[in-house]
């Protein structure tokens, strides 16, 4: 009875303290507010969990109102989805994340604690997804296309997603890195357009190149041009015909020494033949008997 006596005492003296506490504004501050963006799906993160108080982002372009998003008043959640508030690409906002009275609870603090972002702007900073990417190569082996499907974002336009290539226009481009398939040497090359005609050479083709291609921004800062490298894909090893592989010169030589055999196998043959008809002819004759005289 003395040790549950106890637990009911420090407990009611806990809730005494942070019901203090609560009355009094003093509510815990947001941490490790950041952004976090990919496909121009752009969400405020931060930590921790609230307990007996809520959190309200109130955001804003830089030198601007500040406004709030109605889903992310007085919540209990530790993120807001603000993909759709974000209306300017190429803007630079920050946020505050603001700790407040839970729903419904009421406070007399003027200015409830908060915690600011860093900057952020979609344009140049939400992260690119890898693209899809098709292989196909021409009928001489000359060429290998690499058809590339241009990520979709979070973005809308009349009820259509937009592509990043609607949102950065001549602004993107794609950055391929290739290599023989046996083979760790790898070229690199940048396309400004979609379909991407690579050009082998004699000793390439048809031999399986594998390929990456991840999207390329290079107006952003260097740690932020390069979206993510699709997954790998490789074309057909189809190796080398026979014509290619020893050249018509060899070819013809080996079908003269072919012919040249076969001709020295048929006149042996013959001449075989004759010897042993002439044998057989002659044995003939000496064993016919002499006529009466």
């Amino acid at each position: 009875m003395l040790k549950t006596g106890k637990m009911v005492c420090l407990m009611t003296l806990f809730m005494t303290v942070l019901l203090t506490d609560i009355a009094s504004g003093e509510y815990p501050k947001a941490q490790n507010v950041s952004w976090s963006s990919f496909n121009f799906k752009t969400l405020l993160m931060w930590s921790p969990k609230p307990v007996n108080y809520s959190y309200t982002v109130e955001y804003s372009v830089l030198g601007q109102d500040r406004q709030t998003n109605p889903h992310c008043i007085r919540t209990t959640e530790t993120e807001c989805d603000l993909t759709t508030s974000l209306t300017d690409m190429n803007a630079t906002y920050s946020a505050d994340v603001l700790s407040e009275p839970p729903l419904g609870g009421t406070s007399d603090i003027i200015e409830f604690p908060h915690t600011r972002s860093e900057r952020f702007c979609p344009y140049k900073d939400t992260q690119i997804g890898r693209p899809e990417v098709t292989v196909e190569v021409s009928e001489d082996k000359r060429k290998i296309t690499l058809h590339v499907k241009d990520p979709l974002t979070a973005l809308f336009r009349d009820s259509r997603a937009l592509s990043i290539r609607d949102v950065f226009a001549d602004d993107l481009q794609y950055r391929v890195t290739y290599r023989k398939a046996q083979s760790t040497g790898k070229k690199v090359t940048t396309s400004e357009s979609s379909v991407i005609v690579i050009e082998l050479r004699n000793e390439d083709r048809g031999q399986s190149n594998c390929f990456n291609v991840q999207a390329f921004i290079p107006s952003r800062s260097p740690d932020q041009q390069l979206g993510e490298p699709s997954h790998t894909v490789c074309s057909p090893d189809e190796g080398q015909t026979f014509f290619e592989e020893y050249g018509i010169g060899v070819i013809a030589f080996g079908l003269l020494i072919i012919v040249a055999v076969i001709s020295a196998v048929i006149a042996f043959t013959v001449v075989c033949c004759r010897r042993s008809r002439r044998r057989a002819n002659q044995r003939e004759k000496e064993g016919v008997p002499l006529r009466a005289v």
